[in-house]
């Protein structure tokens, strides 16, 4: 990491100023986070689990298939994430084999 004392960039549009940093966007694939909310789904559905039979009399049994339908759901996110990340890493890999073959 280099430090710089470079100054924001100052725009304005209309009446309004805007300070706009000269930030680097994060390299996030994603899979961590939709890890976490996954985990977060099925702990939900094991901690509502014991009380399915009082959800259900009160009418509130939706609420323990909401967190099973999470957590299918956030299982075909994950996939989506790890093969996104699996993509990007080849192209960044073939990008860099292409710049040291020329």
């Amino acid at each position: 990491m280099e430090l710089r004392d470079d100054q924001p960039t100052v725009r304005e549009i209309g009446n309004r100023t805007y300070l706009v940093a000269d930030v680097e966007p994060l390299d996030v694939d994603g899979v961590r986070t939709v890890e976490v909310g996954v985990a977060l789904w099925v702990i939900g559905f094991v901690a509502l689990l014991p009380f399915y039979g009082r959800l259900r009399d009160a009418g509130h049994g939706w609420m323990l298939w909401t967190c099973a339908a999470g957590a299918g759901l956030g299982l075909l996110g994950l996939e989506y994430c790890r093969r996104r990340k699996r993509a990007r890493a080849a192209l960044r890999e073939a990008a860099g084999s292409a710049g040291s073959a020329a």
